[in-house]
């Protein structure tokens, strides 16, 4: 999960309105920042470890001149956490292509052996951004040997077209290529979130913009046209013409955690709107709050996405809403923080509770999901040491039982609570004296209420089911990586002997 935004202005120095539309897109990532524009001669990039507000200062604005520009924020999924990893990506040819990548590829060994054997390319990264930069460039490059170089816009969608069926996974991607224009393209399965937004440019024609969650688009005055197509380009020339291009015939099946825990609930994804999503959950959920009969004296949110679920289900049960815990607002989402040791350490400084609300209670939590049960286990512990008689628990989502290899920081299933057993152990292991789970069916029923043409959703993190198709060892791969490997060590009852090599094989 990265956020990506592009902005291409008619008569405006855009990098103040990128900085403005990242942090919008903050909670996509906060490992890594990085923008680059375009003056129509030459790119000026600047890109470092932090959140954007750290990584760029008011003197950057001299330094990143350009009327058309990007950004990218960075949730490490593959690749190291040096900066080096950081985007946006280069290479200078064909024409000098700059890429933010908003997803994971799933064929990357695969593709790295052909960049760097076949093609002769050196790679500085481990990063599968960069892989797939390279192939595009490839793919480019190939283009112009068949057509020659007088229309770059046919070559760039030509390139297009054959990285889409080269690559595998998930990619929603935004490029700045010297002397043509930005280029914006989507997988065929459009699991990963990208729309398109104009700005009225004062007569000089409008203004365009792309990004991952529309809520990027208002701050800086755009409007919304509408998402891009799975398997769909565009591209807006340095004229501010918008050319379409649909590249292969896409089935769009986004990933539903979008609407469960990446996406802001303000956003509106593939017609979609997360916030009432998220109330609809709530409804499904209450069902089974009902039914079991339990003494609860009030439905407690974990804050913040969780809110919109918890209310809904307080509202059709009856059960007094309370706000029990007070969450500081300085400190990083715990899911997405690097390594299990920072993640367990931060809930402390996170999250605070009110004793008030706990002291002889019994009080449901709501969260929007239990992923490595970690955050949650300590929160129930908080709970009881503000004097709660008893701790319930419900997930907004279903049981996390498969690594998420879409984008997403879940690559390895022994890092996950739920994976291999039953809800009563799960309960045991979180500490909690009861535990509800929403079911995938209602989950679904929730999202697709929004936009019923969407016929199916990437659930693979709840079903194991891989919408684009997996090698039979491509997990064990990703589970053997150095930087999963690290991970593993860091989780708690780990040490130096749960090597990579035992859980793969476990």
């Amino acid at each position: 999960m990265c956020g990506i935004l592009g902005i291409a202005s008619r008569t405006d120095e855009v990098f103040a309105e990128i900085y403005d539309g990242l942090l919008m897109l903050q909670h996509r990532g906060q490992d890594a920042s990085g923008i680059v524009t375009y003056t129509g001669e030459n790119f000026r990039e600047r890109k470092a470890n932090g959140l954007v507000k750290d990584v760029f200062k008011a003197e950057d604005a001299e330094t990143l001149r350009g009327k058309i520009g990007m950004g990218h924020v960075r949730y490490p999924t593959a690749g190291s956490l040096s900066a080096a990893e950081a985007q946006p990506f280069f290479v200078n040819a064909p024409y000098g292509i700059y890429l933010v990548h908003n997803g994971n590829i799933t064929n990357t060994e695969e593709q790295r052996e052909k960049v760097t054997a076949k093609y002769s390319r050196h790679l500085r990264t481990t990063s599968d951004s960069e892989i797939l930069l390279n192939v595009l460039a490839d793919k480019v490059a190939d283009a112009i040997k068949v057509n020659g170089n007088a229309d770059p816009i046919r070559n760039l969608f030509a390139g297009v077209k054959m990285t889409m069926e080269r690559i595998q996974g998930a990619y929603s991607v935004i490029c700045l290529i010297a002397g043509v224009g930005m280029l914006a393209f989507r997988d065929p399965h459009g699991i990963r979130p990208l729309s398109v937004a104009k700005r009225d440019a004062d007569g000089d024609g409008d203004d365009y913009a792309f990004a991952s969650e529309d809520v990027a688009f208002g701050i800086n005055g755009f409007t919304k046209l509408r998402d891009l197509k799975p398997g769909e380009a565009m591209l807006v020339d340095l004229d501010g013409n918008l050319h379409e291009f649909q590249a292969v015939e896409g089935n769009l099946t986004p990933c539903i955690f979008e609407y469960v825990y990446l996406a802001r609930p303000d956003s509106l994804l593939d017609g979609i709107s997360v916030y009432k999503t998220q109330m609809r959950m709530g409804q499904t959920l209450a069902k089974q709050i009902e039914d079991s009969g339990l003494d609860i004296d009030r439905i407690i949110p974990v804050p913040d996405s969780a809110r919109p679920v918890a209310l809904e289900v307080a509202k059709a049960t009856g059960i007094p809403y309370r706000e029990g815990l007070v969450k500081n607002r300085y400190v990083g989402r715990t899911f997405i923080m690097p390594g299990q040791a920072e993640r367990q350490k931060s809930v402390r400084r996170k999250l605070n509770a009110i004793p008030l609300e706990f002291d002889g209670h019994n009080v449901l939590l709501i969260d929007d999901s239990i992923v490595r049960g970690n955050t949650i286990k300590k929160i129930v512990q908080m709970c009881r040491e503000a004097g709660a008689k008893k701790v319930y628990i419900a997930s907004a989502s279903p049981p996390v039982i498969y690594p998420n290899v879409y984008g997403i920081d879940m690559p390895t299933k022994h890092e996950l609570v739920a994976n291999g057993k039953e809800i009563e152990e799960i309960r045991e292991e979180l500490g909690a004296d009861a535990l509800f789970y929403q079911n995938l069916d209602d989950l679904i029923w929730a999202a697709q209420e929004g936009n019923p043409e969407i016929k199916q959703f990437d659930c693979s993190c709840f079903d194991g089911n891989y919408i684009t198709g997996l090698g039979d060892s491509y997990l064990e791969t990703l589970e053997s990586s150095s930087r999963v490997s690290q991970k593993i060590e860091d989780m708690p009852g780990t040490g130096s002997s749960w090597n990579a090599a035992k859980l793969a094989s476990g």
